[in-house]
């Protein structure tokens, strides 16, 4: 790659807006979700008795929906992270391409 370009990118201050906005939402994301993970397994592993507690009559605890309930929502914050990077994200990228189209 053209190091004039790599350095004209570099220096944008778009670029580096992005780099700060996507890595901080990134990070907050996955703080989120793995101390939701972390919370789940020293629940089991310091208080099973929560985790065991029967829901209803059936053999069904309340660890299952909760475990179920941290999975989707992971799969929820990741369509958040998608949703972000394609507008937000992406509308930086491309204003970033636009101001280096010179070099190319």
């Amino acid at each position: 790659m053209n190091k004039d370009l790599v350095l004209k990118i570099k220096s944008n201050p778009k670029y580096q807006e992005l780099v700060s906005k996507r890595n901080s939402f990134s990070l907050k994301l996955s703080i989120f979700i793995l101390a939701m993970f972390y919370t789940y397994i020293l629940v089991i592993a310091f208080n099973k008795e929560i985790l065991a507690t029967r829901i209803g009559d059936g053999v069904m605890t309340i660890a299952f929906p909760i475990g179920a309930a941290i999975i989707i929502i992971s799969f929820l914050t990741t369509l958040v992270y998608v949703k972000r990077a394609n507008g937000e994200f992406e509308d930086l990228t491309n204003e970033i391409k636009e101001d280096v189209k010179d070099l190319i």
